[in-house]
């Protein structure tokens, strides 16, 4: 009975994807006029589900987040200024959870530091959608099969002063959600896309009335790359194009105590869903050349860089829209002793433009060479996949590793002289 159950809602999900990745790709539904939302839908979304549970913990935060081992991912840029100089990370992010038990996110990450002003980094992901089963048109069995999507990056940080970086990142994308299943004329085949990242990082201190201040700020445009189409190139969608920027400032309140706070703001950088003409019964017109007719708006099928400066102005409502579309994430961080740490956050999305809100909770332990954080969320608008769920990360720190494992160089740190 279990693996029946899983099977048919692993289906519903799978149906659910391929009806909006057909509705994406051709459809001149207008969502706006009918219920006013109008939420910007892409190809792959699994590259925006944050991967790791500190992040997860303070409201999907990370742009600016300091000492943060999955950089890559939030911001390449970060690495040079990371405390350690290398560390791995490997990250489970269960999925529908209450609904399913074989949905979920795999993220493995790992960064070394080439010198002071530079490092590499390299991470995989994999987004397993559970075990579907296809049927014929008598409810026949075809076969099952694990659609699964997995994206491949490489990443380069250097930095440019002693408080200013930039990074660089690549990215191979493969999504492949039906396995070449075909019972139609539009057969479903495995997508692929390659991306890139650009991104930039400031981090600086100062004194205030005797406490340390930890201060910074970044900018990620991430996933720039090619369209990815399961069809045709003719249908070729968008991937999640993404600007963040945010900032964070930390206070150390003692040798032990130390508070951070980070806000982040996010954007698609992909065209906004128009409003086309409709007659008095509801249907789409048309012009001469068989295309829908725009009432409001812009054509969302333009090439990627058009796309990408076009997603700041084509909204049909105007700029009142186009606010509407920056996500709000915030995270509060304690840290007693650099050992343990409790997390908090709010992430805030326009009820027009996908209605996600929610409270984040996480904490984390370092222990010699290993860590591990959690984190847990709890919805407030549309219900999140990850509603109700624990997600977790193990770090595996090489410095602690070779400290560990030289007793030499460990007795040597005890007797350092502290940096002033």
């Amino acid at each position: 009975m279990k693996k029946i159950k899983t099977i048919n809602v692993g289906a519903i999900i799978f149906l659910s994807l391929i009806s909006n990745l057909l509705l994406a790709q051709g459809s001149v539904t207008n969502t706006s006029q009918l219920s006013g939302s109008n939420a910007v839908t892409t190809s792959v979304p699994f590259l925006m589900i944050t991967p790791d549970a500190r992040a997860g913990g303070m409201g999907d935060v990370g742009v600016a987040m300091p000492n943060d081992l999955n950089a890559i991912h939030w911001n390449s840029a970060k690495l040079v200024f990371n405390e350690k100089q290398g560390a791995v990370s490997l990250s489970y992010t269960p999925w529908l959870r209450a609904l399913v038990p074989d949905v979920s996110l795999s993220y493995l990450t790992a960064y070394k530091k080439i010198n002071d002003k530079s490092a590499i980094a390299g991470s995989l992901r994999y987004f397993s959608l559970g075990e579907i089963q296809f049927t014929d048109q008598f409810a026949n069995s075809l076969g099952n099969f694990n659609p699964n999507e997995f994206a491949g990056d490489v990443a380069y940080a250097q930095k440019l002063s002693d408080n200013f970086s930039v990074g660089v990142a690549f990215r191979f994308i493969y999504s492949n959600l039906a396995g070449g299943f075909n019972q139609s004329q539009t057969p479903i085949k495995a997508g692929t896309a390659f991306a890139g990242d650009i991104t930039c990082y400031y981090k600086n201190d100062t004194r205030y009335k005797g406490y340390k201040i930890n201060y910074g700020w970044g900018v990620a445009a991430t996933n720039i790359g090619s369209k990815i189409t399961y069809t045709s190139s003719q249908n070729a969608n968008f991937i999640p194009i993404n600007l963040r920027v945010g900032g964070f400032g930390q206070i150390e309140i003692d040798k032990y105590n130390s508070l951070s706070f980070m806000l982040d703001l996010n954007k698609l950088m992909v065209p906004t869903n128009p409003i086309y003409k409709t007659a008095a019964n509801g249907q789409v017109l048309y012009d001469s050349d068989g295309k829908p007719i725009i009432a409001s708006g812009s054509d969302p099928n333009v090439p990627v860089i058009q796309g990408m400066f076009q997603s700041f102005s084509d909204a049909p409502g105007g700029l009142k829209e186009e606010l509407q579309e920056i996500n709000i994430s915030t995270g509060l961080e304690y840290w007693y002793d650099k050992q343990f740490a409790l997390r908090t956050g709010y992430f805030y999305e326009n009820p027009n433009k996908g209605n996600r809100k929610y409270m984040t909770f996480g904490a984390g332990i370092k222990y010699n060479v290993f860590g591990l954080d959690v984190a847990y969320l709890v919805s407030f608008g549309q219900r999140n996949p990850l509603d109700n769920t624990l997600r977790f990360t193990l770090t595996f720190d090489f410095d602690a590793f070779k400290t560990q494992s030289n007793p030499e160089e460990k007795d040597n740190k005890v007797f350092e002289a502290p940096a002033n």
